[in-house]
């Protein structure tokens, strides 16, 4: 493995976030990011490409460089493949990586072998987490080619080999399925888009949808032995007492134990964050 250059988040202001991915230095957009620039111009200056949204939903890399298609850097304790996508994405939300040190830290506390469940799993970081900590995790996405990434992920962080098992179906009808097949699970995570349209043009907004996703995830927890619920959202609308809420209403005999709040990325200066998102979450024994 080559020596690998960390994520880092340099500045953010003017709706826009300096970011170190790697060996490249890129500006995205960042629309809660308010305020002003703590960085001179100069430093945001030498970014290698910046990624311009398009009112249709996807947008445009302006490179300043030649760059490679895709590279590896370091980030929340996992080595990940980084790609440009049309959306704006490079294959990882730097936000996860706190949940992902909370569910290690779950596993940890579960005894035996944890069994884990990744819900719009997307390129695999939280399932690799859980693997990485001794747990036999289900990874699951309706993408083939997100799973394809994902699994070349896990080809980099070996600790994981043989720990991960690999499903492209909708989530919602694979939760249901597993709850009528008897299987349980000490863990699940999910963070649900906001808007989405299955194979058979079934629609889902998670506004309509979020209680029967949670009522089937209670349903194939393992109630009676420790577990946990990361629930991890970017909807608008939703705030992080709410997500709290809805979590509460679906599990009211741990919400003594749900903790709330926003996923924050640190500014490589140490003392400030940028908001991107907010979780709801729990562990019971």
């Amino acid at each position: 493995m080559e020596h690998l250059l960390p994520y880092r988040l340099l500045d953010s202001g003017n709706c826009r976030k300096l970011e170190q991915a790697g060996p490249y230095r890129i500006i995205r957009p960042a629309l809660n990011a308010f305020w002003k620039p703590a960085l001179p111009r100069s430093e945001w200056e030498k970014a290698d490409a910046e990624f311009h949204r398009e009112s249709s939903g996807g947008g445009i890399w302006n490179w300043k460089r030649k760059h490679a298609e895709e590279w590896h850097l370091a980030w929340g304790g996992l080595t990940l493949l980084a790609r440009p996508t049309n959306f704006g994405h490079l294959g990882f939300f730097a936000e996860q990586a706190p949940n992902w040190d909370w569910m290690r830290s779950c596993i940890a506390r579960i005894p035996g072998h944890a069994r884990t469940l990744n819900l719009f799993a997307y390129s695999g970081g939280a399932t690799l987490a859980m693997a990485e900590a001794g747990a036999e995790a289900c990874h699951l996405d309706a993408s083939k080619g997100i799973i394809e990434w994902a699994k070349k992920n896990q080809a980099l962080n070996p600790k994981t080999e043989n720990r991960v098992r690999w499903i492209c179906d909708d989530a919602l009808k694979f939760a249901a399925r597993e709850a009528r097949r008897g299987n349980r699970y000490h863990g699940i995570a999910l963070d649900p888009p906001s808007f989405g349209r299955g194979a058979q043009g079934q629609i889902w907004k998670i506004e309509e949808g979020l209680e029967k996703l949670l009522t089937d995830c209670r349903a194939i927890l393992n109630l009676d032995e420790p577990h946990f619920l990361l629930l991890s959202c970017h909807s608008q609308g939703f705030s992080p007492v709410s997500l709290g809420r809805c979590l509460a209403s679906v599990f009211p005999e741990s919400a003594g134990q749900i903790e709330c709040g926003e996923m924050l990325i640190p500014e490589a200066d140490g003392t400030r964050q940028l908001p991107a998102g907010i979780f709801a979450r729990f562990f019971a024994k």
